[in-house]
């Protein structure tokens, strides 16, 4: 663990939130303190400073890296089919070595709660359409279908090791051919039925399925979407396949050659739980990299289970009274993470449907049915209904709801106030909590701790066992100002490595090249000297004039306040002549005309609320944003446009949502290069 410089504490600004006595208390992650004290060294946790007490856990956590996995195999009670010689084996990254020897088995633990009878027939799943009535699966019908499907694998030849794809949106079937395949040992991998079929070749095809579950459409936005050629050409693409299983969303017959997905669960058989290694691979995950292929991240079992146990336990505190609801896609993360509240115990909501219809109120509307206990969305989601002026604790019944957590980019600070009030007006004691991470670890850095206070723009802290630092470009440590985030210790659910990377450079240079044995992420953030996190955006497309770098993510909360602006794009460009180039593209609002008034009281905002070093050279009026297909903003390939590279080498294709947006884009690169030439 690299010790950070000394900083002079700066005085604790008013936090927007702190937990009462009765939550700390009550707080699984202060239970989970004074036990690791009593039984693994941890430091005793004092008497009234929570803050205190989570910075002495952490340090420990970070100190005592394989004294902690222990605790959390231990506290957690973590079914090893055979024991663990030791807990980290080699620490060096990549290559990191976890409970060496070790057998467990995911799905196991995620269907643990179907074992108690007082909780067989409650909800492990429930299912939220579009018409907004809540499905249950129970626990007792989850573990029936997994055991059902797991032997029907088997039964096609799939075996441990072994590829199984899923073309399917947020839906209940998704969940148990996931658990399905991790019972047998197979490798779960899925894209949302809104990718194109070469968006889904461009993945499936690197790691080569042998099974394959598809829907025959999906419904979103008040319409059906038919997804029957699609799946016809993955078929096609597909030669490794053996079997493809129909799910009939849309009520068709399954087409010719393909399983019935009915036929497949309906023999309610007790699910046998393959033991594989620990390090044995679990799903793979793709990137949102936007020029090449997807990187295929493989994560493993016993990773991301002792990693989902931490965050869903102890961070989010999650329990078996829990209703836990993460607005996602089967092609996002976010969505294995979601699953991974079956490991608390947790009822998990599965929403398939668009976050706006009928109307922008779509999420609470689904929160307030289902009684969801903790929310999940994203930022951009909250800043949309903050300006289309909602009250959801006011107009629905979210009085369940005691924490919204957000993911996908920073949660500005108007957000965050936003989400405050609204709860405080109906006298709810609401917990808002920011969080950060990345599919490549398919988890947290920083983000939810219940026993802290939240303070606005601010994420928490960094997360157990997670040695999550700032560095300048020597590697030095800073607090209180901008740098790379880093990790210097390594965390289980890092990838073990990418598919078809036998050498393991992509995975190196993805990660490593910058600072040999840390892990570079590619975020800009802060790290207070009251533990807190800021995160400024992708240091990939950092801003940086003058010698001062700069994120985007501020310029985005700043100039979004304006009702006249939808979203904006900021990119800032090196010049041939020595020069920087910093245009703001703005997709205006509808009825809004980007006049010199509204540019006027962009620059003003932006001067007013930065700096006048933040405020762009020319603001341009663009027809959107491009966004990946898990819904971040495209910067580094729309840099690259403008700096004309031909647009196939700039942006793969089909890692875009709109590839006609880049046409945009495109034009504005060559039109500046016909005005060089003149």
């Amino acid at each position: 663990m690299t010790t950070a410089p000394h900083s002079t504490a700066q005085p604790a600004p008013e936090p927007l939130w702190q937990p009462g006595p009765d939550r700390i208390a009550g707080a699984q992650v202060t239970r989970f303190h004074a036990w690791a004290a009593t039984r693994h060294g941890a430091p005793a946790p004092t008497s009234g400073d929570p803050a205190a007490d989570y910075a002495a856990l952490h340090h420990w956590s970070v100190d005592q890296l394989p004294t902690f996995w222990q605790a959390v195999a231990e506290w957690f009670d973590v079914r090893f089919g055979t024991p663990y010689d030791t807990v980290l084996a080699d620490r060096t990254m990549p290559g990191a070595r976890w409970f060496p020897g070790a057998t467990l088995n995911y799905a196991e633990h995620a269907l643990r709660a179907a074992e108690d009878p007082a909780r067989a027939d409650t909800p492990a799943l429930l299912h939220v359409d579009e018409r907004q009535e809540p499905d249950p699966v129970t626990w007792a019908e989850l573990r029936a279908q997994v055991g059902s499907l797991a032997a029907a694998l088997r039964r096609l030849g799939v075996r441990p090791g072994d590829r199984v794809s899923g073309y399917l949106p947020n839906i209940p079937q998704a969940v148990v051919a996931l658990l399905a395949t991790a019972a047998v040992g197979a490798v779960w991998t899925s894209c949302a039925p809104d990718f194109g079929a070469r968006s889904v070749l461009d993945r499936f095809q690197q790691v080569e399925p042998v099974v394959l579950f598809t829907v025959d459409g999906y419904r979103y936005g008040g319409k059906e979407h038919d997804r029957r050629d699609t799946v016809a050409e993955l078929r096609a693409e597909l030669p490794t396949l053996r079997a493809v299983v129909h799910v009939p969303l849309l009520g068709t017959p399954a087409p010719e050659g393909a399983l019935n997905w009915s036929d497949l669960t309906s023999e309610h058989t007790e699910p046998v739980f393959e033991q594989v290694p620990f390090d044995h691979p679990l799903w793979v995950l793709y990137s949102s990299g936007t020029t090449g292929l997807p990187k295929a991240i493989v994560q493993s079992q016993g990773g991301i289970l002792l990693e989902h146990l931490k965050q869903t336990g102890l961070h989010c505190d999650l329990g078996p009274g829990d209703r836990f609801f993460w607005y996602t896609s089967t092609g996002w993360m976010m969505w294995n993470f979601l699953v991974g509240g079956l490991l608390a115990g947790s009822t998990i909501v599965l929403y398939d449907g668009s976050p706006g219809h009928p109307d922008t109120a779509a999420q609470w509307q689904v929160a307030a049915a289902t009684r969801t206990t903790v929310f999940g969305t994203s930022a951009a989601y909250v800043m949309a209904c903050r300006k289309a002026g909602l009250h959801p604790a006011r107009d629905l019944d979210l009085s369940t709801v005691t924490c919204v957590a957000t993911t996908g980019s920073p949660l500005p600070p108007d957000g965050f106030r936003w989400l405050h009030d609204s709860f405080a007006e109906s006298g709810a004691d609401l917990w808002v909590a920011s969080v950060s991470g990345g599919t490549d670890v398919c988890s947290c850095f920083a983000g939810a701790v219940p026993t802290l206070p939240v303070h606005i723009g601010e994420l928490q802290a960094a997360c157990l066992g997670t040695d999550l630092q700032a560095w300048d470009p020597q590697g030095r440590p800073v607090l209180d100002e901008v740098g790379e985030l880093v990790v210097t210790e390594p965390m289980p659910s890092m990838p073990t490595r990418f598919w078809n990377d036998p050498d393991g450079t992509r995975y190196h240079d993805s990660y490593f090249d910058m600072y040999p044995g840390v892990w570079r992420h590619g975020d800009w953030i802060t790290l207070t000297t009251r533990g807190s996190v800021i995160i400024h955006g992708r240091s990939d497309s950092t801003l940086n004039r003058q010698g001062v770098r700069m994120g985007s993510a501020d310029i985005y909360e700043a100039v979004e306040r304006l009702p006249e602006i939808r979203e904006s794009l900021v990119i800032g460009l090196e010049l041939p002549d020595g020069g920087y180039w910093m245009p703001l593209f703005v997709h205006l609002a509808p009825g809004a005309t980007l006049d010199d008034a509204l540019r006027d009281r962009i620059k003003w905002t932006i001067r007013e609320q930065l700096s006048p070093r933040h405020v762009p050279d020319e603001i341009i009026e663009a027809p959107g944003v491009p966004h990946t297909l898990t819904g971040k903003r495209i910067e580094v390939p729309i840099k690259r446009l403008l700096a004309g590279t031909p647009l196939e080498k700039a942006v793969n294709p089909g890692s875009v949502d709109n590839l006609e947006l880049l046409r945009f884009y495109e034009r504005i690169a060559a039109d500046r290069a016909e005005h060089r030439t003149t």
